[in-house]
């Protein structure tokens, strides 16, 4: 059975909504049919699907940089317009960080990548210094700073990656599968960045194809199947075991296990970590 959102309104007090979107590609024109979902400021939003279901086109909808053939991208309420001045003041709100850093990552060496889109924005000098150094420093990346880009990790060209969106001070970040390619060590790290960027007031979007992650991390879960969206709260969302079947998904294990004991999920409290079930078990 496919799950749809029935309304196609946008989500109420979203800072960031796509209301009735209808988006493919030549050759694939409904990657997307009708699908409606909302960012509210300050809360975690996890965009949940296998490889290859949308959740990607939707990012891209949503940061502007691919126009939906019926629907629209609101930004507190106003529609975003694909005009060259509007597209413009909204990257300058919403910024998107591709799976692959090396899609964005184009300067020699890490300041100048990360200073790239302040210096574009036409800001001063010391504005843009101090933008950089903020950004690499909330991404835990200051000691690279004068690096080359080639020098550098996966992992760590990943942070630089979200450092050059972060430098450019978004309400909203969007991000594309942010750990795929990461050792543990290095999604501890990314986690830890996201934490940092959310105590500085960014809101931030994951697309992931983990749901243990998303459910340790996440507020509301969007999942992306069969050309539509389903978005509500995380336990949901994600203890729907018929939704996540037919986005290919496997529940989450805590779900899992407390399913098989018999024990029910508390909506309000979930139990997100190891150190969680344990305690609810005792």
């Amino acid at each position: 059975m496919t799950h749809r959102i029935e309304s196609h309104e946008p989500v109420p007090y979203a800072v960031l909504s796509a209301s009735g979107i209808h988006a493919g590609y030549p050759g694939h024109p409904d990657v997307l049919d009708c699908v409606s979902v909302g960012v509210t400021r300050g809360r975690r939003l996890a965009l949940l699907g296998a490889n290859g279901s949308g959740k990607t086109t939707l990012l891209r909808c949503l940061s502007g940089a691919h126009r939906p053939t019926r629907g629209e991208i609101l930004v507190d309420g106003v529609a975003v317009r694909h005009r060259a001045k509007d597209l413009n003041a909204h990257r300058q709100r919403v910024q998107l960080v591709l799976q692959d850093p090396d899609d964005q990552l184009f300067s020699a060496q890490v300041r100048e990548d990360v200073s790239f889109g302040p210096m574009n924005l036409g800001l001063p000098e010391p504005e843009v210094r101090a933008r950089v150094e903020q950004a690499l420093e909330l991404l835990g990346i200051t000691a690279l700073a004068d690096r080359g880009i080639h020098q550098l990790s996966y992992g760590q060209r990943k942070r630089v990656a979200i450092a050059g969106a972060v430098a450019m001070r978004p309400d909203v970040l969007l991000l594309d599968e942010p750990t795929a390619g990461l050792d543990p060590r290095g999604i501890g790290a990314m986690m830890a960045a996201l934490d940092a960027l959310e105590a500085q007031g960014t809101t931030v979007v994951m697309s992931t194809h983990d749901v243990d992650l998303a459910w340790s991390w996440a507020d509301e879960v969007a999942v992306v199947a069969d050309r539509f969206v389903r978005q509500d709260v995380l336990v949901k969302v994600m203890t729907d075991e018929g939704l996540m079947r037919s986005a290919h998904l496997a529940l989450p294990w805590p779900v899992q296990l407390l399913r098989r004991l018999g024990r029910e999920i508390d909506v309000t409290f979930p139990p997100r970590t190891a150190a969680d079930v344990a305690a609810l078990l005792r």
